[in-house]
């Protein structure tokens, strides 16, 4: 199932709300039914400076280079998310069949994470960034970089 985010317009249609939700429904085929489960959700201009953070962060971060089996490896921004959130205090401990465990990020989904939870995760979040990624960073300048990305949101 995907979710996607839709605002209400004046005129009481549902639009999409983001990028992401307009990339989906571009890829409906014109007519075709889909079904839609509705829910209030929590901050979502904090959920977008969230992902603007990450994407800043993300953006910034020159990991050690590094090859596997004589390929390149690159970054991938949805390891370096599970990685960030892990590293925040908001993993889940995992086995994999191989006995291996893991840690996997918690859903930040709105469904998933009150509003108070979300809160604790982003201000975590930015001191793993300070501390890990952006280290030439203190928090107030962070801060200030977030509020200048996410005042055109």
């Amino acid at each position: 199932m995907t979710a996607i985010v839709l605002m209400k317009t004046p005129g009481g249609a549902l639009v999409p709300a983001d990028p992401q939700a307009s990339e989906y429904i571009a890829r409906l085929k014109l007519g075709a039914p889909v079904k839609a489960e509705v829910k209030r959700m929590r901050n979502y201009q904090f959920h977008k400076k969230l992902f603007a953070l990450l994407n800043f962060a993300f953006e910034n971060w020159e990991p050690v280079e590094a090859t596997y089996k004589g390929q390149v490896v690159r970054k991938n921004f949805d390891q370096f998310r599970n990685d960030v959130t892990c590293l925040a205090g908001f993993g889940e401990t995992t086995i994999t069949l191989k006995g291996e465990v893991r840690v996997v990020a918690k859903s930040i989904s709105f469904g998933a994470m009150s509003q108070d939870e979300f809160d604790a995760l982003y201000n975590a979040v930015c001191e793993v960034v300070v501390k890990r990624v952006l280290q030439n960073y203190d928090r107030e300048a962070l801060d200030e970089v977030m509020e200048r990305l996410t005042r055109f949101l």
